[in-house]
């Protein structure tokens, strides 16, 4: 029987009188821990473009409710389960249903969520392997996925990989190039043009040339 400890480290965002958000590493009781039916002990967690914004200040006011856990993924072990799917023991992992927004999310030791919202883990993967893809791979590679069904192939032509150079788009340049497609990334950061040719891309273009916005989605 899993004995859980009375304090977890986590990311924990607060906010204060003046609404100024800041983000700390800290101890937080296990009774603090949300409702949920099954509490995960984590293993890994990535830290994504929507982790950026909350621990940086809230941009563009993510989070509504405060003390917060950001962290949209994670892969763990099950430490406790009163749900009929899932044991103590059980390796699983979360992406999505807004884990990280509105409800504790992933950056942190243990989290408590609904049993639906967890996936077993293949036996084929480890819980590093599968936040080394994380929801960006997860992501990407359901795009590609979606454009394939709609029939994309090869022989049609280049494929556009817009901001080239984030989590997503690395890896889908990456997933479309070993494919056989010819990828045409674009990002903002020319610095990183050698980069994204590495990952497979066969040209790489400026963000700024495409559209002419300068601004971020969110900023």
């Amino acid at each position: 029987m899993n004995v859980m400890s009375d304090t977890f480290k986590a990311v924990l965002l607060e906010q204060d009188e003046n609404d100024e958000v800041s983000a700390s590493i800290t101890d937080v009781a296990s009774d603090a821990l949300p409702e949920g039916e099954v509490t995960v002990a984590v293993e890994y967690s990535t830290v994504n473009f929507k982790d950026g914004l909350v621990i940086n200040g809230n941009v563009g006011r993510l989070v509504r409710e405060f003390p917060h856990v950001p962290g949209i993924d994670f892969a763990g072990t099950v430490e406790a389960s009163d749900n009929s799917m899932f044991v103590p023991g059980d390796k699983v992992v979360l992406t999505g249903w807004r884990v990280g927004e509105i409800y504790w999310g992933g950056l942190s030791q243990k989290v408590r969520v609904k049993g639906d919202w967890l996936v077993a883990l293949p036996d084929a993967l480890n819980t590093r392997q599968a936040m080394a893809v994380g929801t960006a791979g997860f992501t990407s590679m359901l795009c590609v996925d979606a454009l394939e069904a709609h029939g994309l192939a090869p022989e049609n032509g280049e494929v556009l990989v817009t901001g080239g150079a984030g989590g997503v788009g690395s890896v889908a340049i990456a997933i479309l190039a070993k494919r056989g497609y010819t990828v045409a990334a674009s990002s903002g950061r020319r610095e990183l043009t050698d980069y994204l040719m590495e990952l497979g891309a066969a040209e790489v273009l400026d963000r700024a040339g495409l559209s002419g916005i300068e601004s971020r989605p969110l900023e």
